[in-house]
């Protein structure tokens, strides 16, 4: 199915608003497209939400909203129909859980309300645990600053042939920064839930993030622009007080909840959403997505103090107590590799997991706080899990740092000849800017586990997974000032079984 079947043209019209009188449901109550997620065999999650007339005020009341599931992109073989009701408490958000599909085949969706259709959305099962699977298809993606560029990567992604897109972290931004913008998001930093609610409206309104959900179930994660710059568990750097900042954060949650085709079993509980999973594809893959943001440990040496999070011989650095995931999500990801049995471990995740050190003017090595770098005990014991599991051929999806990168993934970073365990790809960012070309190469040569990088490109990538082969190509737009942009292939990268590491296909 065509992706411009999927989704009218829309305008730029959500912005934050004091006023809270209530307003009747929109002319389009489905202004924000419909979407999918959380793909299981025989089952999947269904998500839309109601618009108001007036889109800076709340819908004035509950709507019983009607939901269709069907094999055939004109909802003739209708397998599961039923009806949702649409809350204030969750902004008028609809997540329906729908199950008893069958496994590993595509199906196409609508919603009704008041006798006005939604657009039609397609989705997909994933195969059966023990099913034979040939051949899977994933995009990974992250980073899309409205006001940075246009989406014209996910215009092009909806017309992949994809089993599911994997979008790891920072969905909205919560400031303005940057240079050269091409839109605005016209109001100030989201702290309060509302805020948050129109921030999500405003990066749903574009037509082609309308699309991308539209034509694939998305698998999703976030980072920390989902709630503040940098934050790490109950602080950040503009909110040094916890009670204050968790404040924030069930409001971001919430909110995210609230914009994501998460199941309702995912519902926020005030600060506290358990996101990290685990998908099967069949005896193919199994797919680890992680969290690694609300249960990590502060900065190492108070890091979130100084403006550029650089850290230069910091003892606490290495403390083994440290972690990135929590006690409780680390547990659940060794004992997940432990048990894993599919020809490979995918893992999905938020930040550039290789070693980036930095040299100083009088040669001194320098990490970055906030990613891996600053947590390398809790790194080491993510990839010892790793190695430790039965299943050897294991590849890691980033993002985060807004360049492209191909990485190997080392028991041993500060020697060339330690063993490689598994093999790391960066699929850039959607549209937020980040280091020049030059600098990603100089990089790359102070760290030769680096094997490739690539900045002053946007995109996302693509892996196409078999029995022997892993295939990574990284997707780049021509332009991302221009919302008509076309894409190319920048790099192409092959990764064989018993093999771990990069190398050029």
């Amino acid at each position: 199915m065509h992706r411009r079947s999927f989704v009218a043209g829309l305008g730029t019209l959500w912005l934050p608003s004091l006023a809270r009188a209530e307003a009747p449901l929109a002319e389009n109550p489905f202004g924000l497209g419909v979407a999918s997620g959380h793909p299981s065999p025989g089952s999947v999650v269904l998500w839309t939400r109601l618009l108001a007339a007036e889109p800076t005020q709340p819908l004035d009341g509950t709507f019983t909203v009607d939901w269709t599931i069907a094999e055939d992109e004109r909802l003739q073989r209708v397998v599961r129909r039923g009806q949702a009701t649409a809350e204030p408490h969750w902004a008028h958000s609809i997540h329906v859980d729908v199950n008893g599909l069958k496994a590993s085949r595509p199906y196409w969706y609508r919603f009704a309300v008041n006798g006005r259709e939604s657009p039609i959305g397609r989705t997909r099962t994933t195969p059966a645990s023990n099913e034979s699977v040939p051949l899977l298809r994933f995009a990974f993606a992250s980073c899309q600053q409205y006001e940075q560029g246009y989406y014209a990567a996910l215009r092009h992604m909806a017309d992949d042939e994809l089993n599911a897109v994997l979008f790891l972290g920072d969905y909205i931004y919560e400031t303005s920064w940057g240079r050269n913008h091409v839109r605005h998001h016209n109001s100030g930093r989201p702290t309060l839930l509302f805020e948050y609610r129109n921030r999500y409206a405003l990066y749903k309104s574009d037509p082609d993030l309308q699309a991308a959900h539209a034509a694939h179930p998305w698998i999703v994660t976030w980072d920390d622009h989902e709630v503040a710059n940098d934050y790490a568990n109950d602080l950040s750097p503009t909110d040094l007080d916890p009670k204050q900042f968790l404040a924030i954060r069930a409001a971001a949650y919430q909110a995210y909840w609230e914009h994501m085709p998460l199941p309702n079993a995912m519902q926020p509980r005030g600060a506290s959403l358990k996101l990290y999973d685990r998908y099967r594809f069949g005896n193919l893959a199994e797919l680890f997505v992680i969290d690694d943001r609300q249960y990590r440990a502060h900065n190492a040496c108070h890091a979130e103090l100084t403006r550029d999070r650089m850290l230069i011989d910091c003892a606490e650095r290495l403390d083994p107590a440290r972690t990135m995931l929590g006690a409780e999500q680390e547990a659940w990801f060794a004992d997940g590799l432990k048990r894993a049995s599919a020809r490979w471990n995918l893992i999905a995740q938020q930040t550039l997991m290789a070693e980036a050190a930095r040299l100083t003017k009088n040669d001194k090595r320098a990490f970055w706080g906030d990613g891996w770098d600053g947590y390398p005990a809790a790194r080491r014991k993510l990839l010892d899990a790793v190695a430790a599991s039965p299943v050897k051929d294991t590849v890691v999806m980033s993002g985060d740092v807004h360049s492209f990168w191909a990485t190997d993934l080392k028991q041993d970073f500060s020697t060339s000849t330690s063993r490689t365990l598994a093999t790391e790809f960066v699929g850039g960012s959607i549209t937020s800017q980040g280091f020049s070309n030059e600098r990603i190469q100089l990089l790359r040569r102070n760290n030769p586990h680096l094997r490739y990088g690539l900045g002053d490109a946007h995109g996302y990538g693509h892996i196409a997974l078999q029995a022997k082969t892993a295939t990574v190509s990284f997707r780049t737009v021509d332009d991302v000032r221009n919302p008509k942009s076309g894409i190319a292939t920048a790099s192409r990268f092959v990764v064989e079984a018993g093999e771990p590491g990069v190398k050029r296909a």
